[in-house]
């Protein structure tokens, strides 16, 4: 299923939002509750799956069964143009960060995300789920072991928290905080290793264990992930 082809706008510098335009008939797909606003014409229903399923109502439920397991809604949201001219919807993230917006063919079709970064979508988009190779990973990588997989030849967004790094890696080899990682390409090998000798994981500050990127292929980063942030804010509230 080729994807519609959407123009859009990314508003704002670090709150951001993503503006689509749609043609007639033309759909955009994004994660239950990430709507800002929609001009009139615009038809939104939620449904179960990308719209890319085969085998009808036993192909969406499976499909929902396994955003389930990513830890997302079951349901996702279809925002279709029945007007008769062009019209916008906007979607913005729940980080205080950047939308990172991603051309899948520029990278075979196919991407691995963090299970909460993805935002939406451009109708024909399959998003799936990947399960991460090793156990470490699994156990220690901070994205468990389901990672999502954008598929398709349109247009996907992205979230981050913080700002955005975009890493080339050329046969080369990246370690990383486990939560700063927002999407690779499925070129790169993702595992988790041990941070240094038992002194530097304990008291070094970084945690015990850091992901380990290997490969050729195109890494994207997040400065701030929610999660720091969010323990930076607990730790600040007061007990009593």
């Amino acid at each position: 299923m080729r994807s519609h082809e959407i123009d859009y706008n990314i508003i704002g510098d670090d709150l951001q939002l993503v503006e689509i335009e749609l043609d007639p008939g033309e759909t955009v797909i994004a994660e239950a509750g990430a709507m800002l606003y929609i001009e009139d014409g615009i038809q939104f229903e939620s449904k179960m799956g990308d719209g890319t399923e085969a085998g009808g109502f036993f192909g969406k439920l499976v499909s929902a069964g396994k955003r389930a397991l990513t830890g997302e809604s079951i349901f996702l949201t279809h925002f279709t143009n029945r007007g008769s001219g062009k019209k916008k919807v906007a979607f913005a993230s729940d980080v205080p960060g950047k939308i990172v917006p991603i051309d899948l063919n520029n990278f075979g079709g196919r991407i691995l995300c963090q299970s909460d970064s993805f935002l939406c979508a451009a109708m024909g988009t399959k998003i799936n789920m990947a399960f991460t190779q090793k156990l470490g990973a699994g156990f220690f990588g901070g994205t468990g072991f389901i990672l999502q997989k954008l598929e398709g030849d349109g247009k996907a967004f992205v979230n981050c928290g913080g700002c955005i790094i975009k890493k080339e890696l050329n046969y080369e080899t990246l370690r990383v905080d486990t939560g700063c990682i927002v999407a690779f390409t499925e070129g790169i090998d993702y595992s988790i290793e041990r941070a240094g000798n038992l002194k530097s994981m304990f008291f070094g500050g970084e945690g015990l264990f850091l992901a380990t990127l290997r490969g050729t292929g195109t890494v994207y980063l997040q400065s701030l992930p929610f999660s720091r942030l969010a323990n930076k804010i607990i730790a600040r509230v007061p007990t009593s």
